[in-house]
């Protein structure tokens, strides 16, 4: 028996020379395009890591799991294509639950490989087996998040659940995937064959007829309204929208994860409902009698917490709203309001069909009087009184000052990675994206600790833009790890810490209910506030730091940052000010022991 173990030698592609399935999955790697592994190495996965090392893909190395989960989901989203994210055995892999289960929540396509316990040694609890009430049993730990997870048993089975994993991850509604493999059948000999993945795929297209009674719903409301997802980001899909939006003069909205899909600027756009939602927005959406509703799940934070009273009022009673669906996923279907129209088809094709049917039943553009002035007056407030906020020069600073400096000092195509708190939720709502930038937060878990990580694969996908982390003390304290992966990569990623040496948006919700935020805030043994040096901690792992110590220091540091193409940390002192919480949120009620009908203890 002949074992090739280089990717470019004898055992190429087609031929009966057997190869190792480490090196036979490298070389199905590369046939699907992946440039980019990101992970960590334990014993597990070194088989594949020495086969990879002969590779043109380039492995990036992590010094944690969960960040090399965040970044191979922030490659995803920036590039478009799968994530790749190689993890060990036990620890390894549990580390990575976090990353992986937010790219799955948010529809982002990621490959997890994990190396398990070698298959011979299966319930012996072999060194880091996860055992104890089921014998190595990893998988089901990723089981109620990822869209299918395989656990190899032959290694002659391994190029078939790849190929079926890259498929599950990218058709219909895209998510996260598991490819668990026993460590032993990276080291056996296989036959490498090509398994390509199909040259096109097909979404569901929306049928003619449901097409017209979408299009005549829409032409004949008093006050329709288009409430958009995060799929219509660009092409196609968006200019298909606007261009039936603007046909018959439909305000939009978006929910969080659709900030930037449609720009900020556009007369029509009315912007985010739900929590942290303009009134304009809520108040619009809750008197509207038809709402097409494209590739969205209606969130809880987009939602009012689905109160009627504040956000969304649909159903079937006289003076609800009627409901037009579309998703890619017929889960989402009536999930959360009921429908008078529900379609399982790709919203790109759904919208065209319908801007087709609308052109054909009604030629001419509507017009309805007073829609965009309300809509540029309300937008134009919001817009001028955040930056209004933002000229304070207090220090610490007030979190719109920073916003607005970095409106200020960054290109107009600059990349926000946010983690969760202010520099989320504010600037969902009140940051003027320019046309040409981008937004990407995590929408689905909100995790803490995103921000930094993925930040690191969004500039991977688009190494000419300047990408900025905009996260909080917290969220940097937890993916500490993101700071010396980008100097080792050379990554110009800026971090800038909105730095409230708290918790802050949850003290701040402790303090409104409970008079008190115990346990939130971080202090020393004096009881002082306390943070680290961030912009010395920069420093020690060979970035630049910068600390904000005046008003002003702000834009100059920022410029600065993006000049220079270097990692850099900006340290900047924020007061603790809660995000401006137009909508409702029930979580407010439950703290005064105000529950909804239904849901009282009586029925525990």
């Amino acid at each position: 028996m002949t074992v090739d173990t280089h990717p470019h030698g004898a055992g190429t592609a087609g031929d009966a020379t057997e190869v190792t399935a480490a090196e036979a999955l490298v070389r199905q790697l590369e046939s699907y395009g992946v440039e980019y592994v990101f992970g960590t190495c334990g014993h597990t996965n070194i088989a594949l890591l020495d086969a990879l090392g002969r590779s043109p893909i380039t492995f990036v190395i992590a010094r944690h799991e969960q960040a090399a989960a965040h970044a191979a989901d922030g490659y995803a989203r920036a590039s478009g294509r799968p994530g790749v994210v190689l993890l060990h055995v036990g620890p390894g892999m549990m580390n990575a639950v976090t990353g992986v289960a937010t790219a799955a929540l948010d529809s982002v396509p990621l490959i997890a490989i994990s190396g398990d316990v070698p298959s011979y040694y299966h319930g012996r609890h072999p060194h880091q087996e996860v055992n104890l009430h089921a014998d190595a049993d990893q998988t089901a730990i990723y089981r109620p998040f990822v869209k299918r997870a395989w656990h190899v048993r032959r290694p002659e089975d391994l190029a078939r659940f790849t190929e079926r994993a890259f498929w599950t991850a990218t058709s219909g509604r895209p998510g996260a995937v598991l490819v668990n493999v026993p460590m032993d059948l990276f080291s056996r000999p296989v036959r490498y064959e090509d398994r390509p993945l199909p040259a096109t795929t097909s979404a569901p297209g929306l049928p003619e007829p449901v097409a017209e009674r979408i299009a005549a719903a829409l032409a004949g409301a008093r006050q329709p309204l288009i409430y958009l997802g995060g799929g219509l980001r660009e092409g196609t899909g968006r200019a298909a929208l606007l261009s039936l939006a603007e046909h018959l003069d439909i305000p939009i909205a978006h929910s969080l994860m659709g900030k930037g899909a449609v720009p900020d600027d556009h007369p029509l756009l009315l912007g985010m409902p739900g929590f942290w939602g303009l009134r304009t927005t809520n108040d619009y959406a809750r008197t509207a009698d038809v709402v097409l509703a494209l590739a969205t799940r209606f969130a809880e934070t987009d939602a009012s917490s689905w109160d009627p009273r504040f956000t969304w009022d649909l159903g079937p009673r006289e003076g609800q709203g009627r409901l037009i669906q579309i998703d890619i996923d017929p889960a989402e279907i009536g999930r959360n309001y009921p429908v008078e129209i529900g379609a399982v088809a790709d919203v790109t094709s759904a919208v065209e069909a319908i801007g087709a049917a609308v052109r054909g039943l009604r030629p001419d553009p509507v017009t309805r009087p007073g829609l965009r002035e309300r809509i540029r007056a309300a937008r134009a407030e919001l817009f001028a009184g955040s930056r209004d906020r933002g000229r304070s020069a207090d220090l610490p600073l007030r979190p719109e000052r920073i916003l607005r400096d970095l409106r200020d000092a960054l290109p107009p195509d600059a990349v926000l990675v946010t983690d969760v708190g202010w520099n989320k939720n504010g600037v969902a709502q009140c940051y003027e994206l320019p046309a040409e930038g981008r937004f990407i937060t995590p929408g689905g878990a909100s995790t803490m600790g995103f921000g930094p990580a993925a930040a690191i694969g969004v500039q991977i996908a688009w190494p000419d833009r300047v990408v900025l982390a905009l996260i909080g003390d917290g969220g940097m304290s937890a993916q500490l790890p993101a700071l010396p992966m980008a100097v080792e990569q050379g990554l110009p990623v800026i971090f800038v810490v909105m730095n409230n040496r708290a918790h802050g948006t949850i003290a701040d919700l402790q303090a409104a209910n409970f008079g008190a935020s115990h346990g939130c805030e971080f202090t020393d043994p004096e009881g002082r506030p306390y943070s680290p040096d961030f912009a010395a901690l920069a420093r020690a792992c060979g970035a630049d730091g910068h600390e904000i110590a005046t008003p002003d220091a702000l834009a100059p540091a920022l410029r600065a940052a993006v000049a220079r193409r270097r990692p850099a940390v900006l340290d900047v002192p924020m007061v603790n000010e809660p995000v401006p919480t137009p909508g409702h949120w029930n979580i407010n009620d439950i703290y005064q022991g105000v529950f909804p009908r239904g849901h009282g203890r009586g029925d525990l």
